[in-house]
């Protein structure tokens, strides 16, 4: 069998699952049969989010090779009549087709080896039947089962697949969404805004010695500290948006159109979110350490008239934490749109993006 796999995050799945599956394949079949796992890293998606014609290009690189399965990742969210993909499978072809991020983000990859695993059981049954004996659709109640917003989905009379999960509803949304972000990798937006982050610091740095900032500390209750963290990061996540171009617009006036757009944008908001709340947490441990090494107490306390106690450390640092982060967003727009495209998104997004700059053009 093959793993067909998008570049990036379903690759390094891919590799993963090949180590691991003819053993569990092998003991789950019982049947003294022996799985080869081969792997292919392949940009079969590009340009395209059509699941037709996605179906139909696995199909033609499995006759060309010869493939005996096909199980085709991708961490393209995928939609068929208004429900968003989980996976296609078609039997007479011995090809399956399946969205990772409908997996949701938690238990990512245990999700998926899961759901490849009975997709190839499912396949290799069916194709162990006798010539005079049709392929027949063998449910992955199992699958289902352990993901309650996967359903089986609609399959139109011309279609290549003869089963099909989706998932619908607020439930499943969510779980796609999850899946985006994840197949995102917030966390390396932190390394991504090096300028950012260096004029952040800085601006923590002066503000952490400044008297003013000291008076305004220990005068703000905790609502407006609460008040200024919020504002402070969403000025940020905001800026980092529309500076760098972030924000998916579509042309097309089909209300499917518009739910893709819809979710590509909150996947977006929340990659860069996750982002920019990392950065702010280590500001205020930052700027926390550094308050508790230049900070002297008698100054201080002869400032604001307030002892410098333990609750004045954090709550400076809270603050500096906000105040430095509206200087990382001005800091931000040294950074290049690459640059931050490349940190907020996965290499398939940058291409889906890419196509679509080039499209408008």
């Amino acid at each position: 069998m093959t793993l067909l796999a998008d570049p990036d995050a379903p690759t390094e799945i891919a590799q993963r699952m090949a180590r691991i599956l003819p053993d569990r394949l092998a003991e789950k079949s019982g049947q003294g049969r022996r799985f080869d796992v081969e792997v292919l890293s392949e940009p079969f998606t590009a340009r395209t989010e059509d699941l037709s014609t996605l179906t139909r290009r696995i199909m033609d690189r499995g006759r060309a090779e010869h493939w005996d399965i096909v199980v085709a990742l991708t961490d393209l969210p995928l939609h068929t009549h208004g429900r968003k993909l989980v996976m296609d499978l078609s039997h007479d072809h011995g090809l399956a087709l399946l969205s990772l991020p409908s997996l949701g983000g938690l238990r990512f990859r245990t999700r998926a080896l899961r759901a490849v695993e009975e997709v190839v059981l499912s396949l290799t049954d069916a194709r162990a039947t006798t010539p005079e004996e049709p392929p027949r659709p063998k449910s992955l109640g199992r699958f289902a089962g352990r993901l309650a917003a996967i359903h089986p989905g609609q399959i139109g009379e011309e279609e290549t697949a003869d089963l099909r999960y989706v998932v619908s509803g607020p439930r499943g949304y969510l779980t796609v969404l999850g899946g985006m972000v994840r197949a995102n990798r917030p966390w390396r937006l932190v390394p991504g805004l090096s300028k950012a982050l260096a004029a952040a610091l800085a601006t923590g740095a002066v503000a952490t010695v400044n008297s003013t900032v000291w008076s305004l500390a220990t005068s703000l209750s905790t609502p407006r500290l609460v008040i200024a963290m919020v504002g402070s990061v969403a000025l940020m996540i905001g800026w980092l948006i529309v500076d760098a171009n972030l924000w998916h617009r579509t042309d097309e006036v089909s209300p499917e159109a518009r739910k893709r757009a819809a979710l590509y944008n909150a996947s977006t908001v929340v990659t860069v979110g996750m982002g920019v709340i990392v950065c702010y947490a280590g500001l205020a441990v930052i700027n926390l350490v550094w308050a508790l090494f230049i900070l002297n107490d008698r100054l201080f306390a002869s400032m604001t008239r307030t002892p410098l106690h333990a609750t004045e450390y954090w709550t400076l640092s809270w603050f500096v934490a906000s105040v430095a982060t509206v200087g990382g967003a001005l800091g931000s727009g040294l950074e290049s749109d690459e640059a931050i495209r490349a940190a907020a998104y996965s290499k398939r997004e940058q291409e889906r993006r890419r196509m679509l700059e080039d499209d408008g053009e």
